[in-house]
C-alpha cells in the first residue's frame, strides 16, 4: 500500500476492517458448440447422452452419435433409413432408441429398426424395463424383442411424455396434460390448472412435484395439483417454452425460443446468445456424466459445462489470453479482431482511437499486480506499457503533444483513415456537431517513417495517461523508472499549460477534446456538459505533476484554477445528471482523476471537496454494482460497498472475451427504458455479467443490445483491473 494511501485511511474515521473475500473455488461455466456437417443435420430435435459421454442427436437428417471426447458427428442410421428423426433416449441398460420419421430404432452403436412399427414415432421415453414409444397414429410398449399396441388416450399432437412412477404416464400435447393411470385418465388443460393448454415439456422437480413446461411458462404440480408456476413476471425469459429438465445437481433447466433458463432454487439464470449457444433456439436439453448441459438447437448441438476455479486462475487465463492476443507493438494493448466472427484462430491486431487511454489501464492493472504480488514479471510488462505511452508522445516529434494511438506504417486498414470534405459534407458534419473539429490528416507518419501516429487526441488519452502514469510511479516503479516518468509527465504538463489549458495538436489548435480552459468550461455553453468531469481531469493532472516534481508552480496553478477560476465549485458536483448529457465515459474518467485528488492532497478541505464529489459520483454509479467502481470508491475512503455485488460480478463474467452481440430487446422478463441514459434503449433491471455483452467501465451496462457480432475479442483489461485493485487494497484474499 503506498504512503499516500496509508495517510488517506489513517484520517478516516476508525472502523473495524471487514476481511478481505477469500478465493475459494466456484464453479465457472464455459460453452463449446458441436454442430453437424449440413444444414439438414444441424436441425436438431432431441439429445440424449448415454453413460459413456457418447451424446446422441435426432435430427432432421438422421440420428448421429459424438463419441466421448470427439470433435465429429457420425451418422448411426443406414443409409436407406436416413431421414427425420424426432427423439433420442438411452435406457438403463445403455441401448440407444430413437423416433424417426417411419417408425422406432434401437441400437448400441448403429441403429437398427423394431420391427412391427411402422409409423412416426413423435416421442421415446423408459419406462423401468420396457420403452413406451408415442406418435401421432399410436403408441406402443416395446418389453425385449417384443411389441405391444398401446391405447393411451390423449390428443395426437405430442410434445412430452414421462413415466409417473407409480405405473402412470404424464402426456403432453397441444391440447392439455394427460395423466394415464389403471382405472382412467385424467385431462388438464384449464387456465386454473396450467399456465395454458399447450404443453411443451415435463420434469420431475424438487419436493416431488411436476414441471409441466407450456406456452406461456412453467405450471408445478404437485399430487396433480396446482403448487406453483413461472412466467415472465417471475424471471422467466419467454413465453416460448419447449422443454423442461432436472441437471444432476437439481437445477431446473427450461429451454425456450430464447435460449436455456436455469433456476437453482432462488434466481434464475439465462444462458442465449452465441456466447452460450449455437443458436437461440432450444429444443432439448440432455446432462452428460460430468453434469454439463447437452442442447439441441436447430444450428447444431451446444455443451455447457463448469469447473471448479479461483479468481486467481481466472485472473491467469485473461491475462494469458491479454498478452497472447492483445499487445501490439509498440505495447499498445486494446482489443483485437477476428477476421471470422468469433474464431479466435483468424485474430489480428487493430487500432482504437483510444489505444492510449486503454495501455494506461493496462499499466495500472500491472502496477497493481506487481504491488499485490511482487511478481518481476508484472513489473517489466508494467514498465513496457509506460515506455509505449511514452512512445506516444516521442513519436510526433513535438515538445510534448501526444498521439492518440500509432501504427506501423505498413498497415493499409486502420480505423478513421485521412479523408478529405466537401464543402457540403463539412457542412453537414458541421451543422450536427459545431464543436467537430476539421481534421482531414488524422495519420501522419514518423519522422524514421516506421510509424504512422494519430493525432487529434482526446482529453480522454491524456486522463487515461496520467492515471497510468500516477499507478505506476506509486506502486511499480523503481527510482530509475520514476526519473523517467518524472521527465516525461513535465513535458506533457508544461506542454498543456503553456498552450491555455488545451492539448493542441500540430496545426496550433487545440483538438477536439482536450479542453480544460477556464474560458471554455465556465463561460462557453458548448462545453457546460464537461465542466465538472473536465474540472476533476485538469486538477488531478496537476496535482500529480506537482506530486512526482515537487515542483511548485504546478500546486500554485493547482489552486489557482481552484480558488480564482471556480474550479472549487465545480468539482463538488463532477457527475452531470442531466438525462440529456448523462454517459457511461464519464463515470470512467472521473474513477481515472479523481485517485490523484484523494491520494495526494492534505489540506482538510480540499480533502474534503473532493470527497464530496466523489460521493456524488459514487451514488451515480453504485447501481451497476461494478467491482471497479465500488473497491477504487472503497480504495479512496476506507469503506466496502457491495461487496457481494462485486464478488458476484467478477466470478459471473463469462470466461469468452469474444464481443457477441447479446440482444435482450426480445426478453419477455424484462421491460425496456431509456434511463439512467436516454440515448440508448436500456434494460429496466440490471441483467448480470453472463447475460450482457462483455464490456468495458465507459458503456453502459443496463443497454439492452451489447456487442459486435463476434468481430473482436476483448484484452481482459476491463476485468484485471478491479481484480488486482482489490487484492491489492485487501478487499480480495490470494488464494488458497
Amino acid at each position: 500500500m503506498t504512503l499516500a494511501l496509508c495517510a488517506v485511511l489513517a484520517a478516516l474515521p476508525a472502523a473495524p476492517a471487514p476481511p478481505p473475500a477469500p478465493d475459494i473455488p466456484f464453479m465457472q461455466e464455459s460453452h463449446r458448440r458441436y454442430p453437424l456437417q449440413s444444414d439438414e443435420a444441424n436441425d436438431v430435435r432431441a439429445v440424449a447422452v448415454h453413460p459413456d459421454g457418447t451424446v446422441w442427436a435426432a435430427t432432421r437428417a438422421g440420428v448421429f452419435a459424438l463419441t466421448a471426447g470427439g470433435a465429429a458427428w457420425q451418422q448411426r442410421m443406414d443409409a436407406s433409413d436416413a431421414g427425420p428423426a424426432f427423439a433420442v433416449a438411452v435406457d438403463g441398460r445403455g441401448e440407444v432408441w430413437a423416433g424417426a420419421w417411419n417408425g422406432l430404432y434401437r441400437g448400441t452403436r448403429s441403429l437398427r429398426r423394431v420391427p412391427g412399427i411402422d409409423a412416426p414415432v413423435a416421442l421415446v421415453v423408459a419406462d423401468g424395463a420396457a420403452m413406451i414409444a408415442l406418435g401421432p397414429d399410436g403408441r406402443w410398449r416395446v418389453r425385449g424383442d417384443g411389441v405391444e399396441a398401446l391405447t393411451l388416450p390423449s390428443a395426437r399432437s405430442l410434445h412430452a411424455a414421462m413415466p409417473d412412477g407409480t405405473g402412470g404416464l404424464w402426456i403432453g400435447t397441444e391440447s392439455g396434460l394427460y395423466h394415464v393411470i389403471d382405472g382412467g385418465t385424467r385431462w388438464l388443460h384449464s387456465e386454473k390448472d396450467l399456465v395454458s393448454a399447450s404443453v411443451r415439456g415435463l420434469a420431475a422437480g424438487p419436493g416431488g412435484t411436476l414441471w409441466v413446461g407450456c406456452l406461456g411458462g412453467v405450471s408445478v404440480l404437485r399430487n396433480g395439483a396446482p403448487a406453483g408456476r413461472f412466467t415472465p413476471r417471475e424471471g422467466l425469459p419467454s413465453v416460448q417454452v419447449r422443454c423442461v429438465r432436472r441437471a444432476p445437481d437439481g437445477a431446473m433447466w427450461v429451454g425456450t425460443d430464447l435460449g436455456a433458463a436455469r433456476r437453482d432454487g432462488e434466481r434464475w439464470a439465462v444462458r442465449h446468445s452465441a456466447r452460450w449457444l449455437v443458436r437461440d433456439d432450444v429444443r432439448d436439453i440432455a446432462f452428460g456424466p460430468d453434469g454439463a448441459a447437452w442442447i439441441a438447437t436447430g444450428a447444431g448441438v451446444s455443451r455447457i459445462g463448469a469447473v471448479p476455479m479461483t479468481l486467481a486462475e481466472k485472473a491467469e487465463r485473461y491475462r494469458a489470453a491479454c498478452m497472447a492476443r492483445h499487445v501490439r507493438p509498440p505495447g499498445l494493448v486494446e482489443k483485437c479482431r477476428l477476421r471470422v466472427p468469433g474464431d479466435l484462430a483468424t485474430w489480428a491486431p487493430r487500432d482504437d482511437d483510444n489505444d492510449g487511454q486503454y495501455t494506461s489501464m493496462y499499466l495500472a492493472m500491472q502496477s497493481y499486480r506487481y504491488a499485490a504480488t511482487r511478481d518481476p514479471e508484472a513489473r517489466d510488462a508494467a514498465r513496457n506499457a509506460f515506455r509505449a505511452l511514452r512512445f506516444l508522445q516521442t513519436v510526433t516529434g513535438t515538445p510534448s503533444f501526444v498521439a492518440r494511438t500509432v501504427i506501423p506504417s505498413d498497415w493499409t486498414e486502420m480505423a478513421d483513415a485521412n479523408r478529405t470534405f466537401t464543402a457540403r459534407e463539412w457542412a453537414v458534419e458541421h451543422i450536427g456537431d459545431p464543436r467537430y473539429k476539421r481534421v482531414e490528416r488524422r495519420w501522419r507518419p514518423s519522422a524514421d517513417g516506421k510509424w504512422l501516429w494519430k493525432g487529434d487526441t482526446s482529453s480522454d488519452e491524456i486522463t487515461g495517461h496520467f492515471h497510468g502514469y500516477a499507478t505506476f510511479y506509486d506502486l511499480a516503479a523503481d527510482e530509475s523508472d520514476r526519473r523517467e516518468v518524472r521527465e516525461h509527465v513535465r513535458k506533457v504538463m508544461d506542454g498543456i499549460i503553456a498552450d491555455g489549458y488545451v492539448l493542441k495538436d500540430i496545426d496550433g489548435a487545440a483538438t477536439r477534446w482536450a479542453v480544460w480552459a477556464p474560458e471554455k468550461i465556465n463561460q462557453d455553453p458548448n462545453w457546460v456538459a464537461e465542466r465538472g468531469t473536465n474540472s476533476v481531469e485538469i486538477l488531478s493532472f496537476l496535482k500529480t505533476t506537482y506530486h512526482m516534481t515537487g515542483d511548485a508552480r504546478y500546486q500554485e496553478r493547482y489552486l489557482d484554477l481552484l480558488r480564482r477560476h471556480g474550479y472549487a465549485a465545480n468539482v463538488a458536483r463532477p457527475k452531470t445528471l442531466n438525462p440529456a448529457w448523462r454517459t457511461h465515459i464519464d463515470d470512467e474518467l472521473l474513477a481515472l482523476a479523481f485517485p490523484s485528488l484523494l491520494l495526494y492532497e492534505d489540506d482538510p478541505a480540499l480533502r474534503r471537496l473532493y470527497r464530496r464529489g466523489l460521493d456524488q459520483w459514487y451514488a451515480a454509479v453504485r447501481g451497476d454494482r461494478g467491482p471497479y467502481f465500488n473497491y477504487l470508491y472503497g480504495m479512496l475512503t476506507g469503506a466496502n460497498p457491495d461487496p457481494e455485488a462485486s464478488l458476484f460480478s467478477l466470478r459471473d463474467a463469462p470466461l469468452d472475451l469474444i464481443r457477441w452481440t447479446v440482444d435482450n430487446t426480445r426478453r419477455d422478463d424484462v421491460r425496456l427504458a431509456h434511463t439512467p441514459e436516454l440515448e440508448e434503449l436500456e434494460t429496466s433491471r440490471l441483467l448480470p455479467p453472463s447475460e450482457r455483452g462483455v464490456l468495458r467501465w465507459d458503456r453502459n451496462p443496463w443497454a439492452a443490445v451489447q456487442g459486435d457480432g463476434g468481430a473482436t475479442e476483448s484484452d481482459g483489461v476491463y476485468w484485471l483491473l478491479p481484480y488486482w485493485m482489490g487484492r491489492h487494497a485487501g478487499f480480495l484474499a490470494p488464494p488458497r
